[in-house]
């Protein structure tokens, strides 16, 4: 905190994050982004990217899909990963911006290339599993959904084991939807608890016990 106030911007931008997340700290949104804007505006890379994710789901601010692409691309100009992937998710998605896949692959295969960030290689997964940009190529998404769950996605890890039980090795991907479980945030554990319900083969097999 005081390294913050003295306006150290990695201490700015680590003090946000502390509140964002109540990590030791009384949670508070508002104020973090008040820091996250502190840090930003001495170029902190990270910083810039968390005002984009404020922007992106609502966290202190409005919702303000256009405002977080900004923030994101800014962030991405300069080189950081997250940034790319987050910036790329938009672009795929068309949220705040005009849909643009073959940027959004561009930026996620750049994001890769630089960090081997796991969820832009699980996004990656995605395009080649329903054809966006490139042809279709199973083996391709499922390459890149093991990647990306061994990276420690958790999306990816459920995508792997999509693909595991696609290819009858049940057994093989329960530990996956698991970790998945495990890992995921309360939103996406209750879509992999809806996703198992729907599949009565794999609940009366016994191999996946939800």
């Amino acid at each position: 905190m005081a390294a913050a106030k003295a306006g150290l911007s990695e201490a700015q931008a680590i003090y946000g994050q502390m509140l964002l997340d109540g990590d030791g700290v009384l949670k508070d949104e508002q104020a973090a982004v008040g820091w996250f804007w502190k840090a930003a505006n001495q170029g902190h890379v990270m910083a810039i990217n968390m005002i984009g994710r404020c922007y992106d789901l609502g966290w202190g601010v409005a919702v303000d899909k256009a405002r977080a692409a900004e923030w994101y691309r800014a962030a991405a100009d300069r080189g950081l990963d997250w940034a790319m992937y987050n910036l790329g998710t938009l672009l795929a998605l068309g949220h705040g911006v005009a849909e643009d896949r073959p940027a959004a692959l561009a930026l996620f295969r750049k994001a890769v290339d630089l960090t081997g960030n796991p969820k832009a290689i699980n996004f990656i997964g995605s395009f080649h599993e329903d054809g966006w940009v490139v042809e279709r190529d199973m083996a391709e998404a499922a390459r890149c959904y093991a990647q990306a769950a061994e990276g420690g996605d958790f999306r990816g890890m459920f995508n792997h084991a999509r693909m595991l039980i696609d290819a009858g090795r049940l057994e093989d991907a329960k530990p996956w939807i698991d970790r998945a479980i495990e890992a995921g945030n309360p939103r996406f554990r209750a879509q992999v608890q809806q996703w198992l319900q729907a599949q009565p083969t794999l609940m009366a097999s016994g191999s996946i016990e939800r």
